[in-house]
């Protein structure tokens, strides 16, 4: 795979279908990247697990923290990597090392090991590397638009009214 550019829909088809995300290198401090993406992957109905050996037991934004893969209960759908790219090595090869495998690989912004993708992919498993979930999700689905950033993406799909006053737009739309 061309790990350059993903087709949109490679994306939006990721993250329509994914439920269960395990995020390794979560953070407790609400200003670390880590942290705001968990919140907002919560805040879309993601089943997102948090994974940090020095946060374990724990909880994080009302989860459980895990101190590996390895002892997250049950499957998972995706795995994000929030470590630097030589990190994502050995994480990817605990990843692999599941049973049943999950069917995405996720490094984040600036994280790209070509090695490790190479190896999940000769697995089967699908790698996303240098993106954002949270930066796709909102560009996918045009909330990122309401910041003034030019998504690419003409939509007239009205927001979902969220609770509390907050709205929020989705890729899980019919026809989307």
């Amino acid at each position: 795979m061309n790990h350059d550019a993903y087709p949109d829909r490679l994306i939006r088809d990721i993250l329509k279908s994914t439920k269960r995300i395990a995020l390794v290198g979560a953070s407790a401090n609400e200003a670390r990247p880590s942290w705001i993406v968990t919140k907002y992957l919560i805040d879309r109905d993601y089943d997102v697990v948090p994974v940090n050996p020095g946060l374990a037991g724990q909880t994080l934004l009302g989860r459980t923290v895990y101190g590996s893969l390895r002892e997250i209960p049950g499957a998972l759908d995706m795995v994000e990597i929030f470590r630097n790219s030589e990190a994502a090595g050995p994480i990817t090869d605990e990843a692999l090392a599941l049973d049943p495998l999950p069917k995405v690989i996720w490094m984040q912004l600036q994280v790209r090991n070509d090695e490790a993708a190479a190896r999940a992919e000769a697995k089967g498993v699908t790698v996303i590397m240098n993106r954002c979930p949270k930066i796709e999700y909102g560009r996918l689905s045009g909330e990122i638009g309401w910041q003034g950033i030019n998504s690419r993406i003409l939509s007239s799909k009205k927001p979902v009214l969220a609770g509390k006053g907050f709205q929020k737009l989705t890729i899980n739309r019919p026809g989307t």
